[in-house]
């Protein structure tokens, strides 16, 4: 009797992966190892293959800020459950002194103000968003670093056996919860090997892959530096986020104006409208929101401050009315970005190519976006 054998393939990863790892391309810029390493270990998620008794994965995300460690878990989180804000964030600049860990798990039984301190962290809260197919839960402990020891105590019984303890002895299960923890450790370091400033890359005499070893590697250091043996052990993985350079911040740029366009869509004022940015604009947009010390953040400011308030202004004085398509241009002479009306009857052949190029892209994998379809409704016959 005879048996054939089929050689098997461990790299082929589920369609569901694949989806996964191709939303989180689409909102997270320059940082394709993370997105890969994230992705593996919602393949390990999905085939029910997680180590029993701990968390789904203990993730510690450093590098550079303003890189997109934060933006990596709510990316995540649009992702998975259609909007960013399904994570139970917990922003560790809050807890730096032992007694404020009060506000995080509640007072024990008997002291004052037992019943009014409401824990941040409960089994209903940490459920809230998930669903019957998805079982799963995102935690983010923000800039980790900045917490007490009380904190990190507490982290060491969630990292190892998934278990928190609240005040009045009830017991939160974490064993379905990605945890996430995010650091700016070592940026100082990273500072000095970076000629362009935290967040972007060198343009010095080391290549970008020379500097990004050498950031992986201060950032793991600076980490052991600050962290307990028994903390870093229980950490399955140290995601290190790469050098932003200058061609990310443009498709950075790129994500943020769809965004915007899609607050214009569903604005509840009823005034929709469709913008288009020229070169020249973009340009602008990108000279002002490059800031050394704040990475792609500082993009993100200088778009609310020279596109978003002056639009807010055109539509409280009514000079954009509801189906306009402006274009969004850059006037040397006063330096300032200039908004132009397209004239009415004037737009319909314009609407499929620019659409497109205006952010009418799908924001959230999985939802209905906003589509050509709707803009040619908004757009004047």
């Amino acid at each position: 009797m005879t048996s054939t054998q089929t050689l098997l393939d461990p790299e082929v990863r589920s369609p569901e992966v694949r989806d996964f790892e191709g939303a989180l391309r689409k909102r997270v810029v320059g940082q394709d190892r993370a997105i890969r390493q994230l992705s593996r270990v919602y393949q390990v998620h999905l085939a029910g293959l997680g180590a029993p008794g701990r968390p789904i994965v203990n993730l510690l995300l450093l590098g550079p800020t303003g890189s997109g460690k934060t933006r990596l878990v709510e990316a995540t989180a649009e992702v998975l459950f259609g909007k960013a804000s399904a994570v139970l964030k917990i922003d560790c600049a809050e807890f730096q002194h032992s007694h404020e860990i009060a506000k995080l798990i509640g007072s024990p039984p008997g002291y004052l103000g037992h019943r009014e301190t409401q824990p941040m962290i409960t089994q209903e809260i940490l459920d809230e968003h998930q669903t019957d197919k998805l079982k799963l839960s995102l935690v983010l402990f923000d800039e980790i670093e900045k917490s007490s020891d009380a904190v990190w105590q507490l982290l060491l019984g969630i990292l190892d056996k998934a278990t928190l303890t609240l005040g009045d002895n009830r017991r939160v299960d974490f064993s379905r919860a990605m945890i996430f923890m995010t650091s700016n450790l070592g940026s100082q370091e990273m500072s000095k090997l970076m000629t362009g400033g935290l967040g972007f890359s060198n343009t010095g005499p080391d290549d970008p892959q020379t500097l990004d070893q050498k950031l992986y590697r201060t950032a793991r250091e600076a980490a052991r530096r600050k962290f307990a043996p028994e903390f870093m052990n229980r950490i399955d993985k140290v995601i290190v986020f790469r050098s932003l350079q200058p061609f990310h911040l443009r498709q950075i740029l790129d994500i943020e104006l769809r965004r915007v366009q899609q607050r214009i869509m569903s604005s509840p004022n009823a005034t929709q409208f469709v913008f288009t940015c020229t070169e020249t604009a973009r340009d602008f947009l990108l000279a002002e929101g490059t800031d050394s010390q704040s990475g792609a953040r500082h993009l993100k400011r200088a778009i609310e401050r020279h596109l978003v308030f002056p639009l807010s202004n055109l539509i409280a004085t009514r000079q954009i009315l509801l189906g306009d398509y402006i274009t969004v241009d850059y006037d040397e002479g006063v330096r300032r970005l200039a908004f132009l009306k397209e004239e009415q009857g004037a737009l319909v052949a314009k609407t499929e190519e620019q659409a497109e190029n205006t952010a009418l892209a799908p924001l959230h994998y999985g939802q209905a976006a906003v589509s050509t379809a709707l803009v040619r409704r908004a757009l004047p016959d």
